[in-house]
């Protein structure tokens, strides 16, 4: 059994140096983008590690600085505050902060217009303000601007208003963290049970670079952190772990008893995963992109609705940045922790002997030698039937020769041998 498995093993090493040897001739090579939809290794994802490792680093540490010096914008309903809002109309942003800058002397915190057409509203967040400040507000808008209400008539009811308190932020980040913790248990759990404990590692080591990553982009480009948001980001996580767990699957189908064989390392095996799934990975991301930009085209230049808008932006920054951490850092990673085990370290040094030009003739020589212990000793007549055997076939048309010697082969005729 182990003589065939070393045969095949041999046709196929063959078979890759006739093709290295057709790329040398300039024989018709496969394209690129033939390889990459067909999984063939256009891309050598993981026996280039450290430089992803160095991206990867880099993209990190320009995330941390970014949430530790800029910080993030959190919106209202995480530092409380004020809204108020009223009908559009003619009115243009410049002039209600205006407005409200002579009322009560500072500046709003954001003035948007949410909705278009006659659906349109603005909408003011500040600081929380008293009952006496929101009044004499909502007395000065309406002064500045004659809101009008669904009737069409001049009516100050049609300005709004609405306080929140910061504790009500509170409770929503604290939910979020119990549910961030339980949802990477369960997958810890899951990962760990379903496959092995590197690939739980590097799982969640994938989800923590995804988290931390879009949440830097959040502080580095100023987005405001939102109730949304917060959905978004333990949206991210479930896609984030659908697209390694493809790749570890692949992983696992292709080092299945590897320690058995000796064609390709695990490292090979991992890095051919990878190449086999990457054009579904690149599928699936841009299947999940598309509604995303839908929703925020939607969001932003037709509603108007700034919750939409929010979890758009995570859903989209996290969809690109899982699908590069599930190709580019969590199966790197896996294969960094599997090589530090003893069972793959001694599978990577028997490839490698194997690979070696003389090492083919010292296992040719090993296994003739081998194969000659095993041979039983043969009788002496069995031994002189071998040497009387002809070593060689007679021509075609050749009249046979028939043995010589003393002995002759009986011809079947009575009395032959009285004549």
């Amino acid at each position: 059994m182990a003589s065939e498995i070393k045969a095949t093993e041999d046709q196929h090493d063959a078979v890759e140096l006739s093709r290295s040897d057709s790329d040398s001739t300039g024989l018709p090579q496969h394209s690129f983008l033939s390889r990459l939809y067909t999984g063939t290794g256009a891309f050598e994802v993981v026996g280039r590690r450290r430089l992803w490792y160095g991206v990867s680093g880099a993209i990190m540490a320009i995330a941390i600085v970014s949430i530790v010096v800029r910080g993030f914008t959190f919106g209202i309903d995480f530092k409380g505050g004020t809204t108020v809002s009223f009908p559009r109309g003619d009115v243009s942003v410049a002039q209600v902060e205006d407005v409200f800058r002579k009322t009560l002397g500072t500046d709003p915190q954001s003035v948007v217009t949410v909705g278009s057409g006659a659906s349109a509203t603005v909408q003011i967040r500040s600081e929380t303000l008293s009952n006496d400040q929101t009044e004499k507000l909502r007395n000065a808008l309406f002064d500045a601007f004659a809101t009008k209400g669904a009737d069409g008539k001049p009516s100050k009811k049609a300005i709004s208003d609405a306080a929140v308190s910061e504790t009500w932020g509170d409770q929503i980040t604290k939910k979020a963290a119990i549910a961030l913790v339980v949802f990477l248990v369960l997958v810890a759990v899951y990962i760990t049970v379903r496959y092995e404990r590197y690939m739980t590692m590097s799982a969640l080591a994938a989800m923590i670079f995804d988290l931390t990553v879009t949440a830097g982009v959040y502080a580095l480009v100023g987005f405001e952190v939102t109730p949304a948001t917060v959905i978004g980001l333990l949206t991210i996580l479930g896609f984030s772990l659908y697209d390694t767990v493809i790749v570890f699957d692949k992983v696992e189908e292709n080092t299945h008893g590897f320690q058995h064989t000796t064609r390709r390392t695990f490292a090979e095996q991992a890095n051919l995963a990878i190449n086999q799934t990457f054009m579904r990975s690149i599928n699936t991301s841009l299947i999940s992109v598309l509604p995303v930009l839908a929703l925020m085209v939607v969001a932003v230049w037709l509603l108007g609705v700034g919750t939409l808008k929010d979890l758009a932006l995570v859903q989209l920054i996290g969809i690109m940045v899982g699908t590069y951490s599930s190709i580019f850092f969590a199966t790197p990673l896996l294969v960094t922790l599997r090589e530090r085990t003893e069972l793959v370290r001694a599978h990577t040094r028997k490839v490698v002997k194997r690979r070696k030009p003389a090492s083919h003739v010292e296992m040719a020589q090993e296994q003739t030698e081998s194969t000659a212990d095993k041979v039983p000793p043969q009788s002496p007549l069995a031994t002189e039937r071998a040497v009387a055997k002809p070593t060689s076939k007679p021509a075609p048309g050749a009249r046979p020769v028939r043995p010589t010697g003393a002995k002759q082969r009986p011809t079947g005729k009575r009395n032959a041998g009285r004549r």
